[in-house]
């Protein structure tokens, strides 16, 4: 009933939005003269923050139609190279003849399976782009997926990264993947298996960028959530089935809206205090200032459903079991032993400010690696940042992104080498 619930509120209050979106075109029109008027300013902003705060967000595109290489605008070819029913390998390919003459390192973005869309490192992956060929996971959201496709775990996740690893490396380099928070156990467990079986195709390099690796370390407020709670507690009052018409419809799914309200809550001061100021800025006439927070909470607020029992394992096996640091996690049956990483360029980076991944959680990862040589370990620390910091922003662009381009070059192995 959850989900039946929250798609009742949202259809019911659909003629007030509709009605304060008719409201802020009129007041906020330049022929109109209310609209330069105190009153009419404020009711026009009033009535955009009810329309935000209230309207559905669907999947944002990525927008990334050029890059500079060299000093030059180059375009950016949007491609989907690899489908699967939960995800999709996006390319940005580089188009023209100064990016082909160009030997840049391939790159795997994994992109987290947590709530927001790929899109959220839109900024990561624009950073990136001068001087790699990038690639990421596109997750797909879970109530459009059908349940005829079957299920999705954390097993089938690391499955994912298998096969997207192995196809990329087919013409022989041996690629460079980044994970972003979540997905960095996953990324981490398939590296180690394929280190075990001295997979041709393991990646060169591995940078985990905060990620839960061990979430004893510095517990946050997620983290303590997760402990406080059962299993069973979790299946019964955050997971729901996906109501008509969806296409997912009876698929048992963490809701996006519920992922939702727990990163607001993690915060809620600051985006109180978010919304008011934009409120202010409509009011003033900072077109600026107001355009800047659209732009971001169109992303922020833009969330998709969980397979459930991904969710639900990853719950278990990463928050409240701590299965990997302890050595005891197990991808279909067989041990993830991360001591079989010897030739796997190891970058581990934090937040100093971080709430959702605390500092040491994503560092563990080097000391999980016991037989990679020191000289392959890297860990960094970037000051003054939280979470969203980690991966995005000025501070990412000049002070963690050279960081990951000269850790991936130093490492890089091509032609099977």
């Amino acid at each position: 009933m959850l989900y039946h619930s929250y798609e009742i509120s949202h259809a019911s209050i659909t003629p007030a939005r509709t009605f304060a979106q008719a409201c802020q075109n009129l007041l906020s029109h330049p022929y109109n003269p209310a609209s330069r008027t105190f009153s009419g300013r404020a009711t026009a902003a009033y009535c955009e923050l009810f329309v935000k705060a209230t309207k559905r967000y669907g999947k944002p595109e990525f927008r990334l139609h050029t890059t500079e290489i060299e000093g030059r605008e180059t375009p950016i070819l949007e491609e989907i190279v690899l489908r699967k029913p939960f995800c999709e390998l996006l390319h940005f390919k580089r188009e023209g003849a100064r990016a082909e003459a160009r030997d840049d390192p391939k790159l795997l973005i994994v992109a987290p399976l947590s709530g927001h869309f790929a899109t959220l490192l839109r900024g990561t992956v624009e950073a990136m782009l001068p001087e790699h060929d990038v690639y990421i996971t596109d997750w797909v959201d879970s109530r459009k997926v059908p349940l005829s496709e079957g299920r999705f775990d954390l097993n089938d996740y690391i499955d994912y990264l298998l096969e997207f690893i192995r196809f990329l490396s087919n013409d022989g380099e041996r690629i460079a993947v980044m994970a972003v928070c979540q997905p960095s156990v996953p990324a981490f467990a398939a590296a180690s298996l394929m280190a075990e079986e001295n997979d041709p195709a393991r990646p060169a390099s591995l940078t985990l960028l905060g990620g839960p690796i061990d979430t004893r370390l510095s517990p946050t407020k997620p983290n303590d959530l997760a402990m406080g709670k059962t299993l069973p507690w979790f299946e019964k009052n955050v997971t729901a089935l996906v109501p008509i018409p969806h296409p997912g419809f009876m698929r048992r799914v963490y809701p996006g809206f519920i992922q939702l309200s727990g990163f607001v809550s993690i915060n809620l001061n600051r985006h109180v205090d978010a919304a008011l100021n934009q409120f202010r800025n409509l009011i003033k006439g900072d077109g600026d200032s107001a355009a800047a927070h659209r732009e971001f909470y169109d992303e922020y607020l833009s969330v998709m459903d969980l397979p459930a029992e991904y969710y639900l394992q990853t719950v278990e096996t990463v928050f409240q079991k701590h299965l990997l640091p302890r050595r005891k996690m197990t991808h279909r049956g067989r041990l993830v032993n991360p001591s079989a990483i010897t030739d796997i360029g190891l970058m581990t980076i934090e937040g100093e400010n971080d709430k959702i991944t605390g500092c040491g959680q994503t560092e563990a990862a080097l000391d999980l690696c016991d037989a990679l040589p020191a000289a392959m370990k890297q860990h960094y620390m970037q000051p003054e940042v939280g979470h969203y910091g980690v991966f995005n922003g000025s501070r990412f662009r000049h002070g963690v992104q050279p960081r990951i381009r000269d850790f991936i070059r130093a490492h890089r192995i091509t032609d099977g080498a």
